[in-house]
């Protein structure tokens, strides 16, 4: 009995309650991500939303270019079902032994592969995930409010760079939130935001597609036999990033109380749910649309594609508003635009713009709770203000300046999602599943794991290469930090 109350102490502290400093037993209560358990299923409904519904719903479109129309919307489909199934097997793994909560990806990896191995394996994909979320929104979120300033001030032509590097700053204001409960706020106005821009860009393409018919092409984005089978690898890596959210998923539910009469696991899924509505809602319109109107044309970020809309773009501009105000009232508005507008539509790309600035709290937060974590227990840092504002500094600092030397948002979105978000999404959560569970042969959780898994090593396999080869084709007319 004994031994259990120390087992299960052990793990509610997670990986800083192993006794190796003397404020182990009270670092979990500083930490981050553990440091306050009052979460919502609302909020686990609007975490999951702004974790999912990011840049990777700006590439979708481009996927139906380089697979082709139903294949297109198959591998969509497919891979909506595959990562809400290993979505749910994360909620539950969350309390996978009665009294214990794995609050972390890499607690839970540990505690089912052993401390080395799981570690090795976890947390390395975890954090790639994150950091590459992290660059891909610094990168996306200049390049929105370049678009944003250029439509308004035609004559301020800053390099990107310097947009960059404006969004950085305002991460450094950002990242000294507390912990991830206090980001219910920012995440929620997130989630407003990437629906908002879904709607934004779903309506502008339709019009895009009526005024101009006939004029698309579907055919392949590339036109040689070597740049379809790139860009068909490319697609699959964009895919993964578009369903990253398992990253993060334990860490959210770590927010949550948890009874045995009422477990995390019951908000956590119904939070869960919702968000996946939407996110099929956002997804699938984007896409559909997107690729309609511009056809095999479309760019990497369907919004570089639309430079003239005509309707409905003053949505942006009441969405903005709520923003700043700070309202968050969501209102149907039918009002007809004619003729291009660019006031309007640099307002969707300051819209867009706000998104990633609170999107990047998101997956930083994981982050900084493991920095903090080994900076107080292995080189013996005081927790407090001064080691916040230290460390998450100088993480947001290198991340911008890697969005800075490397902002190839397409070849990113390929390289980064099939080297590992694939890997978090569809073949972690399975591997621990059949360990644990060892569902029987050609049961049903049998077959759907093993079916994640081979879909997940296909992803793993050939995303890289051809995200790498879009990376290399643009770097040719890039020179660093320009």
């Amino acid at each position: 009995m004994h031994q259990g109350r120390n087992d299960q102490q052990t793990l509610m502290d997670g990986n800083v309650g192993r006794g190796s400093t003397p404020a182990g037993a009270d670092l979990n209560s500083w930490l981050p991500i553990s440091a306050s358990r009052e979460g919502k299923w609302w909020y686990s409904a609007f975490h999951n939303v702004t974790a999912m519904v990011g840049a990777g719903v700006l590439g979708l479109p481009l996927v139906l270019a380089q697979l082709g129309w139903y294949p297109g919307i198959i591998a969509i489909l497919v891979s909506w079902m595959v990562t809400l199934y290993t979505l749910w097997q994360l909620i539950h793994l969350h309390e996978l032994v009665p009294g214990k909560r794995f609050d972390r990806y890499s607690e839970l990896g540990q505690h089912v592969l052993g401390d080395k191995l799981g570690s090795w394996v976890v947390m390395p994909q975890q954090l790639i995930v994150q950091i590459g979320s992290n660059i891909l929104y610094t990168v996306t979120g200049g390049k929105s409010l370049k678009k944003c300033v250029g439509l308004l001030l035609p004559v301020a032509d800053f390099k990107k760079t310097y947009y960059i590097l404006f969004f950085t700053v305002l991460q450094l204001i950002l990242s000294q939130l507390p912990n991830f409960n206090s980001l219910k706020v920012i995440s929620l106005t997130a989630a407003l935001m990437s629906i908002g821009y879904s709607v934004i860009a779903t309506g502008a393409s339709i019009v895009r597609g009526t005024v101009h018919p006939g004029v698309a092409r579907y055919g392949f984005h590339s036109h040689t036999k070597a740049g379809i089978i790139f860009d068909v690898f490319a697609s699959l890596g964009t895919l993964a990033f578009a369903f990253a959210g398992h990253s993060v998923a334990l860490e959210i539910q770590a927010t949550i109380p948890s009874t045995p009469e009422n477990p995390s696991k019951k908000p956590m899924w119904k939070g869960v749910v919702a968000a996946y509505i939407i996110v099929a809602m956002c997804y699938f319109s984007v896409a559909i649309s997107g690729f309609w109107a511009f056809g095999d044309a479309v760019e990497d970020d369907v919004l570089m594609s639309l430079e003239h809309p005509n309707w409905l773009i003053s949505v942006a501009n009441f969405m903005v508003f709520i923003h700043v105000l700070g309202s968050y009232q969501v209102n149907y508005i039918y009002i007809y635009i004619y003729g291009p507008t660019p006031l309007f539509f640099s307002l969707a790309y300051l819209l867009f713009f706000f998104f990633f600035l609170f999107c990047f709290q998101v997956f930083a937060m994981p982050v900084f709770d493991k920095m903090e974590s080994v900076l107080v227990q292995k080189f013996n840092f005081t927790p407090g203000r001064q080691l916040r504002i230290l460390a998450r500094s100088v993480y947001v600092a290198i991340t911008g300046a890697i969005g800075i030397a490397v902002p190839f948002f397409g070849g990113l979105l390929g390289f980064f999602g099939g080297l590992s978000f694939a890997t978090t999404s569809y073949l972690i959560p399975c591997i621990i599943w059949l360990v644990t569970h060892k569902p029987k042969k050609w049961s049903f959780h049998w077959i759907a794991c093993w079916i994640s898994i081979f879909i997940g090593i296909v992803i793993t396999s050939l995303a890289p290469i051809g995200g790498a080869h879009n990376i290399v084709t643009q770097w040719k007319n890039y020179t660093m930090f320009s």
